[in-house]
């Protein structure tokens, strides 16, 4: 199933997400509904923050960039509560975005390298190294899982710069090609 992507703005993107264990209810189930949506959104990596659920879980599918790094054709992976243990290499810029923050593109410099331990879709525990764009990818979605999106590495000018953007997202006037759900404040009276 399909299911709309929260839009920045909703707190649930700067909580950070609790652990889970195997006998999280409907698990496979909501794998396989975060898989169906990040191919519909059409994104290469989607944490469950992003479906409005802080939980520690994020998935990533980077094979559409096989032609650049044809290690990643079958690159199509679970991470379920996950620990980057090392970062390593000399910072590279690259142009971010998220489907929770449509229609903004931002540098984001972040380490080619890094060792992350993790339990996959079956709660079987794996230590691996990625680099490249994969370790970018995956460096993007543990950020969900803590809380932390790409626009909080932005200096205080680049968010500035962005401000109007991102309260047309908040304020749902954006036409993304995918499902969104917008964050409605409650109006206190004074």
């Amino acid at each position: 199933m399909v299911l709309p992507v929260v839009a920045y703005g909703d707190p649930v993107l700067k909580k950070v997400g609790e652990e889970i264990s195997s006998d999280y209810p409907n698990l496979q189930e909501l794998i396989a509904n975060m898989f169906e949506t990040m191919y519909a959104s059409r994104g290469v990596g989607l944490a469950a923050h992003q479906i409005g659920i802080p939980i520690r879980l994020f998935i990533v599918d980077c094979s559409s960039f096989k032609d650049e790094e044809p290690d990643l054709a079958d690159f199509k992976k679970t991470f379920i509560n996950a620990e980057i243990i090392e970062e390593e290499g000399e910072e590279w810029l690259f142009s971010e975005g998220c489907l929770s923050i449509p229609e903004v593109r931002e540098d984001v410099s972040r380490k080619p390298k890094i060792t992350i331990r993790y339990c996959d879709e079956h709660f079987v525990e794996h230590t691996d190294t990625f680099d490249g764009f994969a370790a970018r990818v995956i460096q993007h979605e543990f950020d969900h899982t803590e809380g932390v999106l790409f626009i909080d590495y932005l200096s205080m000018l680049r968010k500035t710069m962005i401000k109007r953007k991102l309260s047309d997202i908040m304020n749902g006037k954006i036409s993304p090609e995918y499902r969104m759900r917008y964050y409605k404040q409650k109006k206190g009276r004074r």
